[in-house]
């Protein structure tokens, strides 16, 4: 059995191998490290950073649907302060790639939490999150509004020369206008995709189960949107793709790769099984022996249509 290069490059960043922990599934890395080695992965993704801490939203904040779940966590975190001073040095024991998602209200704030962050030498690139469908100040609107989108990449861009992907929003007619706007303005890569919105209703109340009526869908369910949004890019822009959206065995991440992801985060999946990520590399591994690829890249965008 030959020696298969499970390494990726997106732009100034390379990963030992495609495999991502998505943000708000690990927390903060420490989290989920009792129970995976995150030394054998391609690298963690933060939980949604703000430039204040945020509480989130009141409880119901989780609920579980067919095939996925619902979260309408409201983006709680520490805050970028406090993330610096008790939550990275963890990470320096770790020879892991370390990409902090950050949220903002405004496109000052995304500003100013990459410029805190970007003296960190452990901090190896960021992900803005301008889509987040769970909370009523930010997320949505950003991720909808082309102006802002454009914006926000512009002005993170300028704040830091580390990696920088922009992670969109699916609740768009065209997402490949988005990640067109994100690459003009200088982002790496982007992120796709972000949960949808969802809801479910408890029958006898008559109530949402979820407190903040409406949620992010997640979990295997939203895979085939996840697969075609990620294919929409690959075919009209030229960017890297790190794919996400119900992810939840090796194959999966050989599908989303062939659609056009250079890389892929692993998110509901950590709530089942957190050694998911390290798992699928044998599988990953095993596959590319067996179809004679030298090297994982291969299979970004090799679709035949």
């Amino acid at each position: 059995m030959s020696m298969v290069d499970l390494s990726v490059k997106l732009r100034n960043l390379t990963l030992k191998n495609p495999i991502l922990l998505a943000s708000g599934t690990v927390g903060y890395g420490q989290e989920i490290a009792e129970f995976t080695d995150l030394n054998k992965i391609g690298g963690v993704v933060t939980k949604s950073l703000s430039l204040k801490p945020r509480k989130g939203n009141p409880p119901q904040r989780i609920v579980e649907t067919p095939s996925g779940m619902l979260n309408a966590i409201g983006l709680a975190n520490v805050g970028v302060d406090e993330f610096l001073r008790s939550k990275i040095g963890f990470f320096k024991d770790y020879d892991t790639a370390l990409i902090c998602n950050i949220a903002a209200s405004t496109p000052e704030e995304y500003l100013e939490c990459v410029r805190i962050l970007d003296s960190e030498e452990r901090i190896d690139g960021f992900e803005i999150n301008v889509s987040c469908p769970n909370v009523k100040d930010g997320g949505l609107e950003f991720g909808n509004n082309p102006a802002m989108v454009s914006k926000i990449t512009n002005l993170t861009r300028g704040a830091t020369k580390k990696f920088l992907t922009i992670k969109l929003s699916p609740n768009v007619a065209r997402i490949s206008d988005f990640a067109r706007i994100a690459k003009e303005e200088g982002a790496d890569a982007v992120s796709a995709i972000n949960t949808l919105v969802g809801t479910s209703f408890d029958i006898y109340s008559r109530k949402p189960k979820i407190r903040n009526i409406t949620g992010g869908l997640s979990g295997p369910a939203i895979k085939p949107v996840a697969l075609a949004k990620v294919l929409e890019i690959r075919r009209n822009v030229d960017i890297p793709v790190i794919g996400l959206g119900g992810i939840s065995v090796w194959q999966d991440v050989v599908e989303f790769m062939i659609a056009g992801a250079a890389a892929v985060q692993l998110g509901t999946i950590n709530f089942i099984n957190p050694d998911s990520g390290v798992n699928f590399l044998s599988g990953l591994t095993d596959f590319c022996n067996l179809q004679k690829i030298d090297s994982i890249s291969q299979l970004t965008g090799s679709f035949t249509l």
